[in-house]
């Protein structure tokens, strides 16, 4: 599988970067990024989805294929997945997100979770509060550039800022 781009992290964070085509990199990379691998290895492994347990899987499903803009590709009582939208650019690139069922709720703090990158933060907040979301506090704090919520069932996902135009 040929490799034609690269997560570039402007943040310096080491997460939640911009997928830059590898063709832009000496252009638009600046020689001081402290991120940018020196060698790109295609690997024969990818991820294919990220399963997500749920007291409801399609309540789950619903919600983030809304929240995401995606489409529901599979639905049984114990099972529902959700991927991009056909054509879309995280199409076949993004991982799928499966939801199973368990008969047990959410116990404590996620040790995974879901980073979003918005165009506009402040709207997306809003439109995923409305979906059903709910603010989260993980011990964040107030001076930090991403905001917390949970999805319907309680787990916690980040939405973070917008990149600036020369982050792009």
């Amino acid at each position: 599988m040929p490799v034609n781009r690269l997560r570039v992290d402007p943040d310096g964070g080491g997460f939640g970067g911009a997928l830059v085509p590898i063709d832009r990199l000496a252009a638009d990379i600046p020689v001081t990024t402290p991120r940018v691998a020196a060698t790109v290895t295609a690997m024969s492994l990818r991820m294919q989805c990220v399963a997500i347990d749920a007291r409801d899987p399609e309540v789950l499903a619903r919600f983030w294929a809304e929240a995401l803009g995606w489409r529901i590709t599979y639905s049984e009582p114990d099972e529902w997945v959700i991927e991009p939208a056909e054509g879309s650019p995280e199409d076949g690139v993004a991982a799928d997100l499966i939801f199973l069922a368990v008969p047990e709720g959410k116990q404590a703090k996620n040790r995974l979770h879901l980073d979003l990158r918005p165009d506009d933060q402040d709207a997306e907040v809003a439109r995923l509060l409305g979906l059903g979301a709910t603010r989260a506090d993980v011990g964040q704090g107030a001076d930090k550039t991403w905001v917390v919520l949970a999805d319907p069932e309680g787990n916690e996902f980040c939405v973070l800022r917008a990149l600036r135009p020369d982050e792009r």
